[in-house]
């Protein structure tokens, strides 16, 4: 029984760390299939499957030692560093709603990057891994900010089922959203009308999806943002 309701605290705990961190789950959503525009249709899967890879490593490898031994000898760091968090946060957030306002940062590619050979792809994935490691590591800071007050092992194997549960829902529904206009494209193609029709939609519908999430992402970028900066400003006693 014991074990039982130590799992679920770590479980309840793991949770609530996970919500924290929705703002940046939300970005690293948005961003995320843009690395894979040009590229053929065969080669979207391996790429995604090579930066969650990549993001797992950085997650685990890198970013939990660092914070459980800033949580464990100098936890007084934390609040700082979640400030600098939120601020990157908000900065980002704002430069978008800049983008959107003036018109700027529109992205222009002259030659398609399925034509660039596997260096561009490599090249793909390291930016998109590099980007990976400044937002997990948000995610890890703001995950170990909620379970500070646990044990050294809780603190640990919490943050380990957050980076694992994150990661998992980042990368599959980044996985869903570039695979949907192929299966769209599949539906169109087969005899049945209502397969055409449901195929015809998905096509037409992933632009949308894709311009609702940024949006989403911007907002959530904000809030968050905004939220850590304040809790960080009343925690310092400001």
């Amino acid at each position: 029984k014991l074990a039982a309701a130590s799992l679920d605290d770590i479980g309840a705990a793991a949770s609530r760390a996970s919500a924290k961190a929705a703002g940046v789950v939300v970005d690293d959503t948005a961003v995320t299939p843009r690395y894979t525009q040009g590229f053929s249709p065969q080669r979207e899967l391996p790429i995604i499957k090579r930066i969650a890879i990549g993001s797992i490593r950085n997650k685990l490898l890198f970013i939990l030692p660092a914070v459980l031994l800033l949580s464990q000898f100098v936890p007084w760091l934390i609040t700082p560093i979640l400030m600098l968090g939120g601020l990157y946060l908000s900065y980002e957030g704002a430069e978008k709603v800049w983008e959107v306002v003036s018109g700027h940062g529109k992205e222009t590619h002259q030659v398609p990057v399925a034509l660039e050979g596997a260096a561009q792809e490599d090249s793909m994935v390291r930016g998109a891994i590099t980007t990976d490691f400044i937002l997990s590591a948000e995610i890890m800071i703001i995950a170990l900010n909620e379970v500070a007050n646990e044990p050294l092992v809780s603190r640990a194997l919490i943050l380990v089922i957050v980076a694992l549960a994150i990661t998992a829902l980042v990368y599959g529904v980044v996985a869903l959203i570039v695979k949907m206009d192929d299966v769209g494209l599949r539906l169109a193609e087969r005899d049945n009308p209502v397969a055409q029709r449901v195929g015809r939609t998905l096509v037409a519908g992933m632009p949308v999806v894709l311009k609702v999430l940024s949006t989403v992402g911007i907002a959530a970028m904000l809030w968050v943002g905004g939220h850590i900066l304040l809790v960080g400003v009343d925690t310092l006693g400001w």
